[in-house]
């Protein structure tokens, strides 16, 4: 029934062929045993399920040790079980990570402040040409933006790439994928998106605590300036990106909706796209009471263009001088001060309501 030997010196040699492994996958090797026993092969089946949810559990020192070895994966959900979490991007492609990316490459500003908002300047290799905020930004290796280089990304050997979906090629992403380098999309439409983004950033790099004061901030100073402006009847607003053509903001744009929220009514908001063309003809009828210029050093109206708007002065903005200011890197970018720039919105359209200070709101 027992094999020769069993209970002498020779059960050594068959203990020796008994290996319990706690790795996932791992198995009993009972194949000498099996031939002298017909309830060997049961046995076996009964301890591999034993050390698989064992395993899976994280029970024992070497199976939490496997797990922080795992690193990242990406697009395996039939390894979903051996990671600590997943993540659901705004493409809806899911990503698994087992330990938090070392090694990030953000494609655009607004991520890139996200990412320093949250305290991961060392985890960051890579940024656009236009990531100028905070200072430390500047000193990061530089992947290009509407046209990032395939070339310079891989270089940096990143564990994970940040994108917003409209700079985010197609090309690029197949290249990043057969390497196996995850791409994680981020594409914020509304004010509400921007804290959600961080959150889960948050969660992704184990900085919960930190994301949570940061959206607490954000949510905070954007209810303080929805009460200074709720009462108060909107405003006709004109956003004026270029005036030759004449391009401005519509719906679908995240710039219209702030204006919104900062008590105004964009003129454009009949029109059918994010960044539509209007004529004269149109913004004479509308007649805009407050005209908003972009200002900065990547995206701005220059002043001597501005002034040309003078010459309108059958326009409610120009009679009452209505001509203001928005910093873009504020307004444009959705990320953790956008509550600044929709508060410059805000008080460019209504200044009375936020009285002579000059200074920010306290949430």
């Amino acid at each position: 029934m027992f094999p020769r030997g069993w209970g002498t010196g020779e059960d050594e040699e068959a203990g020796a062929i008994l290996k319990v492994c706690v790795g996932l996958g791992d198995f009993f090797l009972l194949k000498r045993w099996h031939r002298y026993h017909p309830v060997i092969p049961v046995l076996t089946v009964v301890l591999s399920v034993f050390c698989a949810m064992a395993a899976e559990s994280g029970q024992g020192e070497y199976g939490e040790m496997k797990r922080r070895q795992q690193g990242i994966l990406t697009g395996m959900p039939f390894m979903a079980h051996v990671s600590s979490q997943s993540f659901v991007d705004d493409a809806g492609h899911r990503i698994y990570l087992a330990k938090p990316p070392a090694r990030i490459v953000s494609l655009a500003p607004s991520i890139t402040e996200m990412l320093f908002s949250l305290g991961l300047e060392e985890q960051i290799v890579g940024v656009t040409e236009f990531c100028d905020y905070p200072s430390a930004a500047k000193s990061k290796a530089k992947v290009g933006y509407a046209n990032p280089s395939v070339e310079v990304i891989i270089a940096l050997r990143p564990e994970l790439v940040l994108a917003p979906r409209d700079f985010l090629r197609p090309d690029l992403q197949v290249k990043l994928e057969q390497l196996k380098i995850p791409v994680f999309v981020l594409d914020a439409h509304t004010l509400e998106d921007i804290p959600l983004q961080i959150h889960t950033l948050g969660q992704m790099f184990e900085k919960v605590s930190v994301a949570s004061a940061v959206t607490q901030h954000i949510r905070q100073h954007l209810a303080a300036i929805k009460r200074k402006v709720e009462t108060l009847p909107a405003k006709r607003v004109l956003y004026v990106l270029n005036s030759q053509p004449l391009i401005t903001v519509g719906p679908g744009s995240f710039i219209h909706q702030m204006i919104g929220v900062a008590g105004g009514m964009n003129i454009a908001t009949q029109t059918s796209n994010a960044y539509p063309r209007l004529s004269m003809e149109t913004v004479l009828k509308e007649d805009p009471e407050v005209l908003i210029f972009p200002s900065g050093e990547v995206e701005a109206v220059p002043r001597s263009e501005q002034q040309q708007w003078r010459r309108w002065d059958s326009l409610s903005a120009v009679k009452h001088q209505r001509f203001h200011e928005v910093s873009s890197s504020l307004l444009n970018r959705p990320g953790p001060r956008v509550v600044e720039g929709l508060e410059q919105l805000a008080r460019a359209i209504h200044p009375d309501a936020f009285g002579s200070s000059n200074g920010a709101l306290r949430p």
